[in-house]
C-alpha cells in the first residue's frame, strides 16, 4: 500500500490531498488547503505555504507525491505568482525526500473524469465518487485528489510495463 499526497498548487490557496493506493484500489486519507494572506509580501506567502505542507507531510509521511504543472494564465503576473508558489511547494516535498511526479491538468482531468475537458464541477463529482469517505470541502482540495488519483492510475501502468521502479 502507497500513501499519495496530491498537490493542486496556488499562491491564494493551495489544496493537498492523500489517499492509500494499493493495486487498482483506492483510498482516502485525508484533505484540505492552505490559503495565504493576499495582504502579505511574497516571501511570507511563500514561507507560509511551505510551514504548512511541511505539516502536512511530517504529520500523514507520504511515500510519494504528484503535483499539477502549471498552465499560463492571461496575465503574465499570475503565472509568475503560481510558478513561484509551484517552486516553493516542489521544494517543500524535495527537502522531505519524498519523490515528486507532475502531471499537466489534461492528464488529471482525463485520468479522473475521462475527459481533459472536464469541469470543476465534474472533478469533485468523480473524486468524490472514487472515494466515497471524501470530505473535501473545497474544489482545491479535490482538485488535489485527483492529482493524487492521477498519480496512482500512472504509477500503477508505470509499475506493470517496468518502467518505475
Amino acid at each position: 500500500m502507497t500513501l499519495i499526497l496530491g498537490i493542486d498548487p496556488g499562491l491564494q490557496k493551495t489544496g493537498w490531498g492523500l489517499i492509500t493506493s494499493k493495486q487498482n484500489q483506492l483510498s482516502f486519507v485525508a484533505c484540505g488547503a492552505i490559503a495565504t494572506d493576499a495582504k502579505r509580501d511574497m516571501p511570507h506567502r511563500l514561507k507560509h505555504l511551505h510551514d504548512e505542507l511541511s505539516a502536512v507531510i511530517a504529520r500523514y509521511r507520504p511515500q510519494e507525491a504528484a503535483l499539477e504543472e502549471t498552465f499560463v494564465n492571461v496575465s503574465g503576473s499570475s503565472t509568475l505568482k503560481l510558478g513561484q508558489a509551484r517552486g516553493a511547494l516542489m521544494l517543500t516535498v524535495s527537502l522531505a525526500g519524498v519523490p515528486l511526479s507532475e502531471y499537466s491538468a489534461t492528464q488529471v482531468k482525463k485520468s479522473v473524469v475521462g475527459s481533459g475537458h472536464a469541469s470543476k464541477e465534474q472533478i469533485a463529482m468523480m473524486v468524490k465518487t472514487l472515494l466515497p469517505a471524501s470530505t473535501a470541502k473545497s474544489m482545491d482540495a479535490a482538485d488535489a485528489l485527483a492529482v493524487a488519483i492521477c498519480h496512482a492510475h500512472h504509477r500503477t501502468i508505470k509499475q506493470m510495463t517496468g518502467i518505475y521502479a
